[in-house]
Order: C-alpha cells, then structure tokens, then sequence
C-alpha cells in the first residue's frame, strides 16, 4: 500500500527537525511569559515528586542551553509538545545497568498522557516475572497529579503500555501500575479488541527472528475535539479519549519497517471486526495527520519519510 505523505506535514516536520529540544529526564515543558523576559521555563522533578524552576543558561555563543536527557533521542520518544507537557522516563535495573523501562508524555490539562514510548529488545523482550497488579500514584510525577489508584468509575484502568508487554524484571512490570500509564477505558474495548491488537503484535515484537529491536508508542487522543467526556479524579478533570493508537517501528538486517493502528474508542465491536483486524492499519504518516504526534522524528529524514508513508500489512501477519 503506498501513500502520498501530506506536503504540508512534511515542510512541518523539516521545520520541527531544525529545532532541537534537548531537556532533562524529567522536565515540565511550559512555554510562559516572565515580567522581565520570554524564555522557556523548565521545571526538573526529582524521583521524589518534587522540582525547581530554572532558566536555561546562557551559552558561549550568545545562545541557551537547557538541562539534557539521554532518552529524548531515542528513535521510539516522539517529538516533545512545546508546551502543556511533564517527560517522565522510568528506569529499571538489569544487572549492574539501568535501562529505560518506558517514558511518557504527560499533559497536566487534561490529566492524562499524550503517549508512551517503549521498545522490545534483546533484554525487554524476555519474560522473567508476571503480573503485579499494585496500581499505586506515579511517584515520579508531582503530587498535584496524582489521580488515586482507585478504579475509574464507568470505565476499567486500562493500561497504555501493558503490564504483559513489560516481563522482563518485577521491577518494569510493577511501574506499569502507575496511575500515570492508566486511561479510562471501556471494559468491552480493553478486554476485546485493543486486547486483540497487544497481543498479537506483542508476539511479534517478542520474536526474535522478526525483529531485532521494536519501537513501540501508544495513547489515547487528548485533544478537545478527541475525547468522549471527562471524569473526575481526586477533584480534577481527567480527559476520556476518543480515539486510541498505536506506532511500531520494526529494525532488522539495517533497515526498518513500521506500521500504525487507529481504533475509536467504543465497545460494541462484533467478532466481525475482530476477526478482519487489517481494516483499522494506518501508515504512520496518517496516524500523524490524525493524532498530531510526530513519531520516530529521530530517525534521519530520507529514513522517516520512507518508512511512514506505507506499511506492509502482511510482514507484520495481518
């Protein structure tokens, strides 16, 4: 299936690549007008939940710097918001290194997050552990967005990134129990056919001879014209989306493929629907025009505009 990538996304994304966002591990990312100037603020949080607000500082060269995260370039994190955004990476430990577990994109406005990226590899594909099941408050973000770890009323906790897709250590698997890496779903939805979707690409990204590394990203929309309602958590309004997606990047012998899926949320798919999975596959570059996220941004252009204009359905066993 080719696709013609938008010419306007792509004069975008050219623009978006000449700015280079470089900010801490944990960093709230709001763009504000001070009294004595206009520069970007930028919040670091500490492991505590606590943070302190800094100027980026002044460079040699008459420019600013700000603090640096060693997972921003990952080829997986999509391309930051400029506002409205709290990056959190959550770290785990295997052996004697700590490896990103999965980060996020949290938007304070809405109360819920604008994605997770993660990836399946040589050490996060493996299965070591099982389920947790202790949903607790993210104790990586503020204590002004804790949401409580009670079940959402009218809809099921719905993990972004699932607990099955992260068994390679206890550790990994208990911090997809936070709160933060929760969306109200549907019951019927997340037990049916998101469920359907996560497990059959999972065993794809799981298999060795299928992929050498996969990137993955998933969300749900957040924007005002994209969500169902909104419920309320802990006396703040918490956005149900409208719309749930996911993007893989598969890398293997050198090259890389990817492929996206766009689901409305809604429970009242048939077996029909379930058993014909294929019809809700997208390119990456319409799941961009849909979701206004832009995905593998870290790849170099002719890569990126190659592997998001179309997808191979049956590489990837549809």
């Amino acid at each position: 299936m080719s696709l013609v990538r938008s010419p306007i996304l792509t004069t975008m994304k050219n623009l978006f690549k000449k700015s280079v966002f470089l900010i801490g591990a944990l960093c709230l990312i709001s763009a504000c007008s001070d009294e004595d100037d206009n520069q970007l603020k930028i919040t670091i949080v500490d492991n505590n939940g606590g943070g302190n607000t800094s100027k980026p500082e002044e460079n040699s060269g008459g420019g600013t710097t700000t603090p640096t995260s060693p997972y921003v370039s990952a080829i997986e994190v999509p391309a930051l918001a400029t506002s409205d955004a709290l990056f959190v990476a959550h770290e785990a430990t295997h052996g004697s290194k700590k490896i990103m577990n999965y980060c996020y994109e949290f938007s304070p406005s809405t109360m819920h997050t604008r994605w997770v990226a993660f990836r399946f590899d040589a050490v996060t594909r493996q299965q070591t552990t099982g389920r947790s099941d202790e949903f607790i408050d993210d104790p990586q973000l503020p204590s002004q967005y804790w949401i409580g770890a009670n079940s959402f009323s009218g809809y099921s906790r719905g993990h972004i990134c699932a607990s099955a897709d992260r068994l390679w250590s206890s550790q990994a698997n208990k911090q997809t129990f936070y709160m933060s890496n929760m969306s109200p779903q549907l019951e019927d939805f997340n037990s049916g056919i998101w469920a359907d979707f996560e497990n059959k690409m999972r065993d794809k990204c799981r298999d060795a001879t299928f992929a050498d590394t996969v990137y993955v990203v998933k969300g749900g929309t957040i924007a005002n014209d994209q969500i169902l309602g909104k419920i309320v958590r802990n006396g703040k309004l918490m956005v149900v989306p409208k719309y749930y997606f996911m993007a893989f990047l598969r890398y293997r012998y050198g090259s890389y493929d990817a492929i996206g899926i766009w689901l409305e949320h809604r429970g009242n798919y048939s077996s029909s629907d379930r058993k014909n999975l294929a019809q809700y596959l997208v390119s990456i570059d319409q799941l961009e025009e849909k979701t206004g996220i832009d995905f593998f941004h870290n790849l170099s252009n002719d890569k990126e505009q190659t592997v998001e204009a179309a997808f191979n359905k049956s590489l990837w066993g549809f």
